[in-house]
């Protein structure tokens, strides 16, 4: 372990906290799993009304597994609402699943 990871893992760099979505896909190709995670402080992207108020957000991911050499991008695409509630998700090249599907697929 690197004194980098050490040190992050001293200041709670590896804890979970409200702020953080996890989201987890199975690959369309190869049927991987995959999981990710959003930060909801640092990752979404503004989106404006006519008016020039926020009237909500959005975040892209592209996740490619690493498990089973498919290297099939699958693209994630989050909506939500002023208060980060998410609102909608769409997938391109894969299908959303459970943490409880991920965890029994990566043991």
């Amino acid at each position: 372990m690197s004194l980098s990871q050490r040190l992050a893992k001293l200041f709670g760099g590896e804890r979970e906290d409200a702020d953080v979505l996890r989201v987890y896909v199975r690959c369309r190709r190869c049927g991987e799993a995959i999981s990710t995670r959003i930060s909801l402080r640092n990752e979404l992207s503004i989106r404006y009304d006519e008016s020039g108020q926020v009237s909500g957000y959005h975040v892209r991911k592209v996740l490619i597994g690493s498990k089973r050499r498919c290297y099939q991008p699958i693209e994630v695409h989050l909506t939500f609402d002023a208060q980060k509630h998410l609102l909608e998700r769409e997938i391109g090249g894969g299908e959303f699943i459970t943490a409880e599907e991920y965890a029994a697929e990566t043991g």
